[in-house]
C-alpha cells in the first residue's frame, strides 16, 4: 500500500484491520495511530473493518490525514 502526505509504504494482509494498518503507518511516521485518518474519495475507513472488507488491495493508494 502507498500513502501520500508524505508517501509511506507498508506491508499488510487482507485480514488486517484498518486499525492494524494505522499502527504500521504510525510506526514509520512517529504519529499517534489515533490521530491518523485514512480515506479514499469520500469514504473514511473505520478501525474495526478489515482491508478485505473495504476491498483495499496491494498497490492501492490511500489518503492519510
Amino acid at each position: 500500500m502507498i500513502f501520500r502526505n508524505p508517501t509511506v509504504r507498508v506491508k499488510c494482509s487482507p485480514d488486517d484491520t484498518v486499525g492494524d494498518l494505522k499502527k504500521l503507518i504510525a510506526a514509520q511516521t512517529g504519529t499517534d495511530p489515533s490521530k491518523i485518518q485514512l480515506k479514499k474519495w469520500y469514504t473514511i475507513y473505520k478501525d474495526h473493518i478489515t482491508l478485505a472488507d473495504y476491498e483495499i488491495n496491494d498497490g492501492m493508494s490511500l489518503e492519510m490525514y
